[in-house]
């Protein structure tokens, strides 16, 4: 009986010293994830579903800052992000973000597609953006076969 209370008594400390390792590296990537260095743009999007405070902004997929803010502009009802970018990145003056995810139920990130001359200034807006796709609203209408007529397409008209 004494070596079997021993035995729990170890395997208790393990689990208990991986917990805390666990909790640690959370803590850690908190840290990174909300990092005050770097400057911030703006996006307006139609849709923004799936991003939130906390979401990776990327650059041809490697992360080069994340989503700060999420509000909605009261006069357009669009969604603005305000995206804390890394010290040196540079976001180009025609550059398109989009909203996309990582997979069909991956978390969504701000994927910015360069293009331009110039680099955008802090505080500045990128001014091409793309929102997100609703893939329920998307496969109702391919499971509805989509509601185009045919017939006023190729009208033809003849002559006698």
């Amino acid at each position: 009986m004494n070596a079997e209370r021993w035995g729990e008594t170890i395997l208790g400390a393990i689990v208990a010293v991986v917990a805390v390792g666990f909790f640690a590296f959370a803590a850690a990537q908190a840290g990174q994830n909300t990092g005050g260095a770097g400057y911030e743009l703006r996006a307006s999007f139609q849709r923004v579903d799936g991003v939130g405070v906390g979401s990776d902004v990327r650059i041809s997929g490697v992360k080069v800052g994340v989503v700060r803010t999420v509000a909605l502009d009261p006069t357009t009802f669009n969604a603005v992000l305000t995206l804390g970018i890394n010290n040196g990145v540079e976001v180009l003056d025609n550059s398109t973000a989009r909203i996309a995810t990582d997979g069909l139920l991956g978390g969504g990130y701000v994927a910015i597609e360069p293009a331009g001359l110039e680099a955008l200034a802090a505080g500045g807006e990128i001014p091409n953006t793309q929102g997100s796709v609703d893939l329920l609203t998307l496969f109702a209408s391919m499971a509805g076969g989509g509601s185009g007529d045919s017939e006023s397409s190729s009208t033809e008209e003849t002559t006698p």
